[in-house]
């Protein structure tokens, strides 16, 4: 039923949490998982030119680390084949768009991001990935008083 699984990743709680349930679906159905990092390209444009260059950076390490807790996570929850993958754009675009390219049997999601303190129940990307997606989407929430893995810079 479920033979490749994507992954969309930040790094932050729900995300994280998004990971665990993830690889246990695929575990399940010794499916192959796809871990995206999608830079958002709006937030590096609309960032002065004088710190672009650090926040670019900033964003490659915070991906680098995403993507890191995935692929240790999946060490440790079972042979599933792992795929990393970043791309540059827009995050729900980007994740929709490699979805439907590596034919995802479902999606993977937080509900909330790094920007997920001003959001209402989805987040932004996760709503719009609810939508646009042809493929069923598991959105994972972050549980109330679980600490953002952003804040404690993981």
């Amino acid at each position: 039923m479920f033979d490749t699984v994507v992954i969309a990743t930040d790094g932050s709680g729900s995300a994280r949490r998004a990971v665990e349930a993830a690889l246990d679906l695929a575990a399940r159905f010794d499916a192959t998982v796809h871990a995206l990092y999608v830079v958002d390209e709006h937030e590096v444009e609309t960032t002065p030119e004088e710190v672009r260059e650090a926040l670019e950076r900033a964003l490659a390490t915070t991906g680098g680390r995403a993507l890191s807790f995935v692929v240790e996570a999946a060490e440790d929850e079972s042979d599933e084949e792992l795929v990393t993958a970043v791309r540059q754009g827009d995050p729900a675009t980007e994740i929709v768009a490699y979805a439907e390219e590596h034919d995802a049997d479902v999606v993977a999601t937080g509900t909330r991001g790094r920007h997920g303190e001003h959001a209402f129940l989805l987040g932004s990307v996760a709503e719009q990935i609810v939508r646009r997606a042809p493929m069923p989407v598991l959105t994972v929430r972050q549980l109330e008083g679980e600490p953002n893995a952003e804040r404690q810079g993981t």
